[in-house]
């Protein structure tokens, strides 16, 4: 039986978040396999109440763990590391990464009781990490966050080249500069056989900035500012941290980091070395003694997060600190598809308190961390692949970068989570759709998507939920009146009387004249009640509520 190279996405294709992407060789079904990233994405209120992350379902990779061989961590963002913690357990085997990312996935496998003795850390090129066929190199790439690589990884099949998430940026303020040079070296030494590329910004005609240019505008606009400032930005792109607090000390202000990830990444970023000559930090008691034009805070919750700082300025006092008519608010961030409508209530909130609130839209605060389509081009030339994957993206991102990379005489296929892909021959063909789901940390456990308790709350919030109970006696003969509670639902319909209690004398009338066969099966009169409970509130409100029901029957002494 022949050999084959596969590529399967399980998370971050097709979608934004929770990447994961699986690398196997072998004979087929038996293939040695490698998982890169491990991250999650955050629920809203929409689609997913209630839900803290979403992450990817491992079941596949833990139902063929015994052919796992290492994960591999491109870089620290959540999108990327979040789930470590949440699923190694699962899977329990080695995991490697760079030093500032490392110690990212050490915090979050401590955080969830892990052992970290698996967890290795690994020198960028030309170290390489031999994981059963694979031969795994880091290669240094700028991001919006240190130590962001590509992987280099060597198999007998061929050279694939897995981006992760980059841009080009030649001055990146904090970490690693994309250099050309080292990326030719690569494109030379061994010809590519497969590109996996990240596709964010595919239709972003410009060349992407790099984060220096933002040094003077962000000093130009904190200077410029009588009161308090406050700037919010994603709390992992500490180079923007830095730029941040260096403009609010060259205007004279004492600067303040509010937010449990934001000082977590700035002491990682210290720790590690990677973060040198970062201004001096107070703490918020400090901050709310001091003049207001003498402090600027840097604050998390730029997507608009409910327990963030943002938010919780946006709404009144956040550890003794209060926003006043003329301060200003800085958005130094791009709003993620999808989360525009909590930074808007964030915005309108603040609004409300006579702050002055400024975004990032015209690009003056803010550059992306995703190479644009003239950058994404770039790379494709210099690599001259064969394959061409997109990979993280919606389905847009992905296809749009497909016709781009066809258009250049590239191989090339749209895979989305589940689609497994054979690279071995001359054009990727795909091979196999395994079912993958999502899991989500609903407060502190790990349920499935499947498991019906977000489905439920989805459909209380939309059409409310009734309780009814009734009681039968020891001769199976119903008391007289059933109890209606109501949640979600309005006090009163359109007879003009309360809705509870229409509810309960259509069921009194119902329990009245029902017969034995019906009273003495619990089930068939559970129907028959949430049946007519629905119909009174659809008659009543319009609406047809969850309805639970409660039957106690009384013993005969």
């Amino acid at each position: 039986m022949s050999e084959r190279l596969i590529y399967m996405p399980l998370g971050g294709a097709g979608e934004i978040g929770m990447n994961a992407y699986v690398y196997g060789y072998g004979a087929p079904g038996r293939e040695r396999l490698i998982l890169v990233d491990l991250g999650v994405t955050f629920g809203d209120m929409d689609g997913s109440p209630g839900i803290d992350l979403i992450m990817a379902d491992p079941g596949w990779l833990v139902d063929n763990r015994d052919r796992l061989e290492a994960i591999f961590i491109t870089h620290g963002h959540e999108d990327h590391v979040g789930a470590l913690g949440l699923l190694w357990g699962r899977l329990k085997v080695p995991v490697y990464a760079r030093k500032f990312t490392g110690a990212l996935a050490r915090m979050k496998l401590e955080e969830s009781g892990q052992p970290t003795d698996q967890l290795r850390i690994v020198s960028p090129r030309p170290e390489v990490v031999e994981a059963g066929p694979f031969s795994v190199q880091f290669m240094p790439l700028s991001h919006s966050i240190p130590e962001s690589s590509a992987l280099i990884i060597d198999t007998p099949a061929g050279r694939i080249v897995h981006t992760g998430d980059f841009k080009l940026d030649g001055t990146p303020v904090v970490g690693e500069p994309f250099d050309p040079i080292l990326w030719h070296d690569i494109a030379n030494e061994v010809p590519v056989r497969v590109l996996a590329c990240d596709s964010t910004n595919v239709f972003s005609p410009n060349p992407g900035r790099s984060e220096a240019l933002l040094a003077n505008p962000l000093l130009d606009f904190v200077m410029a500012q009588k009161q308090m400032v406050v700037a919010t930005t994603f709390a992992s792109n500490i180079a923007r941290l830095k730029t941040l607090a260096e403009a609010g000390q060259a205007a004279g202000r004492k600067v303040c980091l509010l937010g449990r990830a934001m000082r977590k990444m700035v002491t990682a970023g210290i720790e590690t070395g990677i973060l040198t000559n970062f201004p001096q930090v107070i703490g918020p008691e400090e901050a709310a003694e001091l003049p207001r034009n003498k402090v600027m805070l840097i604050v998390t919750g730029s997507q608009g997060e409910r327990r963030a700082a943002s938010m919780q300025l946006s709404m009144g006092r956040y550890l003794g600190l209060e926003l006043k008519e003329g301060d200003s608010f800085l958005f130094s961030s791009r709003t993620i598809p999808g989360n525009e409508r909590p930074v808007i209530r964030i915005m309108n909130n603040l609004s409300r308190r006579g702050v002055d609130v400024y975004d990032a839209d015209d690009g003056v605060y803010h550059v992306s961390g995703h190479a644009n389509r003239p950058d994404l081009e770039t790379i494709h030339d210099l690599l001259k692949p064969d394959i061409l994957i997109p990979m993280h993206g919606e389905h847009m991102h992905l296809r749009e970068h497909a016709k781009l990379g066809a258009a250049k005489g590239m191989a090339t296929a749209v895979a989305e989570n589940g689609t497994m892909l054979d690279l071995t021959g001359p054009t990727p063909r795909v091979v196999d759709e395994v079912a993958t789901g999502r899991l989500y940390l609903d407060g502190t456990l790990l349920i499935g998507a499947m498991d019906g308790v977000v489905r439920d709350r989805i459909r209380m919030a939309l059409n409310g939920h009734a309780t009814v109970s009734i009681i039968i006696d020891e001769n199976d003969d119903p008391l007289p009146d059933a109890w209606v509670e109501t949640m979600g639902l309005a006090g009163q319909g359109r007879a003009g009387i309360p809705l509870a209690r229409h509810v309960e004398s259509e069921l009194a009338d119902f329990l009245d004249r029902a017969d034995a066969r019906t009273i003495g099966d619990d089930k068939r009169l559970e129907e028959s009640i949430r049946k007519i409970t629905r119909q009174v509130t659809t008659e009543e409100i319009g609406k047809r509520p969850e309805v639970k029901v409660v039957i106690s029957r009384l013993a005969a002494e």
